[in-house]
């Protein structure tokens, strides 16, 4: 089965072609850096961090660009509500999100490009596309024509005679029509500014991700992705700009993410629903949070709540026991040995086949996710049936190792498993005084020191090798 992907400017699912046979050019649009990352830009990250991970397993070489915004109308107004430099307010905020992305298990971009450092790459862009008839200068301001475009509309639906009927042209503003928008903006007193053919400015928002894309990926290039809030203007102007500039299609592939939803109304700073990541991250642990959005579909809305986090974790929880359990029962086996053909090797077949199948149509990591409750219940029947063979615990260590291996397809970081020597020194305590009452053949002081260790949520299985502790099953 090839990878099918519903694109957003076609509004229906297509077969993924990539341009070139095997590596893929991908775009997210970054943070804006003018205060700490929120966990809608950790949600855009990790959506494309699992398109970009799935394609790699898949065997693509994926060249993965994530911007920052680092010039902007509101980091310079928090310059100057703090009087430190922009480039302090940017810096801080850049090294927040690489912070929590690393803590999420998000991998490093390949390249991590900032506005303030790609000036020459947009002037000569925006010469470009005045060249071309589709921008012009008006007091030092430079607009892009969006009259000239005939295409202008296409991704978001829009038509051009609903968006004239809401358009003004905002004070200040030199353009000829409501609906061009700024490419280059003259200087203004207090504003860092770099020398340009229609003197000294700033770029516009919009041509910083055409500029930055196409150094990078090339004039056309595979996935363009970010959030659904941003498919209109942004990503509707940055079509424009760039097809203008250059004559052919931008990217191919539209795979804009859902948004983030707090008591059901989109989160953004505007309205104060909004949580910082690094709050999140102080109430529940990264893996949890990255688990709690990776089971729902990338494209569709996260409804937010401490609930839905709590039982997040429960679910992650339950993963993790299992492969814990797992591990305590099967860690001296011989990898290299082939595991007992039976229900879950069968399992283990299966849940890869259907989660490749899941992956294959849009990315769907929810439905993943599912699979891996199903490999994860089978292994939990195995090891709940007793007494077994090596070759029935060797299935066992192989169905878990397959288990973690295709959860780390999706980004899921299995943190702090807990290995044998990590048991609370009370708890192996008790299975010592356990196995000492039993050897005196004190069965009742055994049976009381059993609902000891079960009271505190472990499990004693005792087998010819020995007594195995293990997690009690969720």
């Amino acid at each position: 089965m090839t990878i099918q992907i519903h694109d957003n400017l076609r509004r229906r699912k297509v077969e993924f072609v990539p341009l070139s046979q095997d590596i893929v050019g991908m775009y997210v649009c970054g943070m804006t850096v003018q205060d700490k990352p929120h966990i809608g830009h950790m949600y855009s990250s990790i959506a494309g961090d699992t398109i970009r991970r799935y394609l790699e397993y898949r065997g693509y070489k994926v060249t993965y660009v994530y911007n920052f915004t680092d010039v902007d109308d509101k980091i310079i107004q928090k310059s100057h509500e703090e009087k430190v430099p922009w480039q302090e307010i940017a810096k801080r905020n850049i090294e927040a999100y690489l912070k929590y992305a690393q803590l999420l298990g998000i991998r490093p971009a390949t390249v991590y490009p900032k506005a303030s450092e790609h000036m020459p790459d947009m002037i000569e862009l925006i010469r470009k596309i005045e060249e071309r008839g589709h921008a012009y200068e008006s007091g030092g301001d430079v607009y892009f024509a969006v009259e000239t475009w005939p295409g202008y509309g296409k991704l978001s639906g829009r038509k051009l005679d609903d968006l004239r009927a809401g358009a003004r042209v905002e004070p200040g503003e030199k353009k000829r029509n409501p609906l061009d928008f700024a490419l280059w903006k003259a200087a203004k007193e207090g504003e860092p500014s770099w020398k340009s053919p229609w003197g000294d400015g700033r770029p516009g928002w919009h041509i910083e991700c055409s500029a930055m894309s196409m150094k990078y990926l090339g004039e056309s290039f595979d996935l363009h992705g970010g959030g659904q809030d941003l498919i209109f203007p942004h990503h509707e102007n940055e079509i424009a700009q760039s097809e203008a500039a250059t004559g052919k299609p931008f990217a191919s592939f539209w795979i804009e993410n859902g948004l983030l939803n707090l008591t059901g109304e989109k989160m953004s700073k505007s309205t104060k629903h909004f949580f910082s990541v690094e709050d999140v991250c102080a109430e529940v642990r990264p893996d949890t949070l990255k688990f709690y959005l990776l089971s729902t579909h990338y494209s569709s809305p996260v409804e937010f709540s401490r609930e839905r986090l709590a039982e997040a974790e429960a679910a992650l929880g339950r993963l993790k026991n299992v492969i814990r359990n797992a591990a305590m029962i099967s860690k001296d086996i011989d990898l290299s040995l082939r595991p007992a053909e039976g229900e879950l090797s069968q399992a283990v077949v299966e849940t890869e086949k259907r989660f490749v199948e899941a992956m294959d149509d849009d990315f769907n990591s929810a439905r993943a996710v599912g699979h891996l409750f199903d490999l994860a219940k089978a292994i939990n029947k195995e090891i709940e049936a007793g007494v077994m063979s090596v070759a029935q615990r060797t299935a066992i260590r192989v169905a878990s190792e397959k288990m973690k291996e295709l959860g780390q397809v999706l980004g899921v970081f299995w943190q702090e498993e807990l290995a044998a020597e990590d048991f609370p020194q009370e708890i192996k305590d008790l299975v010592k005084e356990r196995e000492s009452a039993r050897k005196k053949k004190e069965w009742s002081k055994a049976d009381d020191i059993r609902a000891k260790i079960e009271a505190t949520g472990f499990v004693v299985e005792d087998r010819s090798e020995g007594p195995v502790l293990r997690k009690k099953s969720s």
